[in-house]
Order: structure tokens, then sequence, then C-alpha cells
């Protein structure tokens, strides 16, 4: 079935959305995007948006900080995004994709005095990480610090230092990098938050090491708390104990919950997914597929039956 994209005010196939080549946005990186999952359940014969309010919440706090107002309210933004998944009738796990951009057609590096403008599109996506445990290294490119480009928002032109990371891994023979904040701590990997187990303990990067604020990374914190009664410590991770970790795992809309077998050639715990990894992740497939009526407030179906 074709893909569609909601330009301009108006839904149109994916193959006829365009803007124009002297769009701000292209040129500065002036944007903030969303990515959402939605995942297709064989059973139910339903695709089930993961958190979709919640992301439209950070795409709206990340324009606000782009000097950008959506054009639609949330609720509305939902409702787009729900018929544009209809209009394409996908009966497979899809990535939804919303843009708010600086639209004007004009040269200058500002933010102000342009004009903004949203899109959407939904694609078939399958998996981000094409691994059952990933192979990660050290990237040589280091996340900026929140006086430079604030992380908390999902600025396209920010990516830049996120494709640097995932080109170098994938030439090195990896499948993913770990970046390191200006200070030295462990942050995230190119398109993930990192956890890591140890002694029982779940670590996660805090938000002083330049990490983005993940849903996913919201998701298994209250997952790990609510069913397996396990608290979340949020604080910085020097790289001796990312390498010392028992267990390791990333998380992301894209990469879902990613176990980490090595990093720098070095294995994590037994080189295979732990224990606890397991569990959450057996958990989270569970939760965004919408087969636990525990949380399918967090799921939003797309199929009226």
């Amino acid at each position: 079935m074709p893909s569609y994209a909601f330009l301009r005010n108006q839904f149109v196939p994916l193959g006829e959305a365009k803007v124009g080549i002297m769009t701000h946005a292209l040129h500065y990186g002036t944007g903030v995007f969303e990515g959402i999952r939605g995942n297709w359940n064989e059973e139910k014969k339903q695709i089930y948006i993961f958190r979709l309010k919640e992301h439209y919440q950070r795409l709206q706090q990340g324009s606000a900080l782009l000097q950008m107002k959506l054009p639609h309210s949330i609720d509305e933004l939902c409702r787009i995004t729900i018929e544009l998944v209809q209009k394409g009738e996908f009966k497979e796990d899809i990535y939804i994709r919303p843009v708010s951009y600086k639209s004007t057609e004009a040269m200058g590096v500002r933010l102000h005095k342009l004009d903004n403008d949203f899109m959407v599109f939904a694609i078939p996506w399958g998996r981000y990480l094409d691994t059952d445990a990933c192979r990660c290294c050290i990237s040589s490119w280091r996340r900026p610090a929140d006086n430079v480009i604030p992380p908390s928002a999902k600025i396209t032109g920010l990516y830049i230092n996120n494709a640097f990371t995932k080109t170098e891994a994938i030439e090195r023979g990896f499948d993913e990098g770990i970046m390191l904040s200006q200070a030295g701590n462990v942050s995230e990997g190119s398109g993930e938050n990192l956890f890591i187990i140890k002694n029982g303990e779940l670590i996660t990067p805090s938000v002083k090491d330049s990490i983005l604020i993940g849903i996913t990374r919201d998701t298994v914190i209250k997952l790990a708390k609510n069913e397996l009664g396990l608290e979340t410590t949020q604080r910085s991770i020097k790289l001796d104990e990312l390498y010392a970790a028992d267990e390791c795992f990333l998380t992301g809309t894209a990469a879902h919950l990613t176990p980490v077998a090595e990093i720098e050639d070095r294995k994590i715990g037994t080189g295979k997914p732990g224990a606890v990894t397991a569990r959450l992740q057996k958990l989270y497939f569970e939760v965004i597929k919408g087969n636990n009526n525990k949380y399918l407030d967090w799921c939003t179906p797309v199929y009226n039956k």
C-alpha cells in the first residue's frame, strides 16, 4: 500500500510531498523532529501507536525552543497522525516522522522573523539495529554540552553529531557507537539511551551528561519499577564502569530495547543478553504491542473495530 504525508494542511502521497530548495531548515538545521513507532499486532489485526501524545508534547517543547509554534494542538496532531496511518492501511510495524521546521525560503542564519510549518509521514520500518545483541565501540565524537546545542530537543541540525558517530561505528565494524559527554562520562548511542546493570542495580546516565530524555528510556524506568521492583539510579557512568557492567542495553523508539554484548571487543558480562535485560525486553514488547492491559493507555489503536 502507498504511504502518505501530511504537508501544508493536507494529505498527499508521500512521493508528492515536496519542499523548496531554499527552505531555511534544509540549509541551517532549524527544525525539530520526533520518531514514533506504530506496532502491528497480528492477533488483534491492529496497529498500536506507542506514547503518541508524549511524543507530540516533546515536539511542542522543542518547537518553542526554536521559536516556533505548532499550527495544531496536541490532540489535533494525534488525530492527524491516526488518520495518516489509516490511509496507509499498514499491516506491519511502521515508523512515523513528524517534523516542525522553519519553512521560510530565505537565506541567513537566525531563528527570528521566519515562518514555520509542520509535516508528518509514516513508512513501514522494521528493526533499526538488525541484531539480537549489538557490538558497540566508544565514539571519538562527543556529545555537545547543553550550552552548545540543548540535547533535550530532537533538533535536526544536532543530528550530524549522531551521524558522525553511527558511520564511524559501522566503518570500524561495529553495530553502534557510544558517545561520551564533554566531561568524559558515558552519554548515549547515536540514536539510543543506555542502561547498565551492576550488582543488581539498574543505572542510566543523568541529564547532566548531555542525553536526550528518551520516551523509551522513561518507559523502561517505569516498567523496571512497577513490574520488577527495580529502581533506576540516574547518575554519571564512568567508562571503566561501563566495561565492568554485568549487563548493558540500549533503548530508543527505533531501536526498541537492544542488549549490548560487547563494547570495544570486550564482552559485557557473559557476552549474551542478561537476565534482567531479557525480562525488561519481554515486558517492553508485550506493552508496545498492546498485549498488556495495564499499560493500554500508552497504546493508541489506529483501526476502528
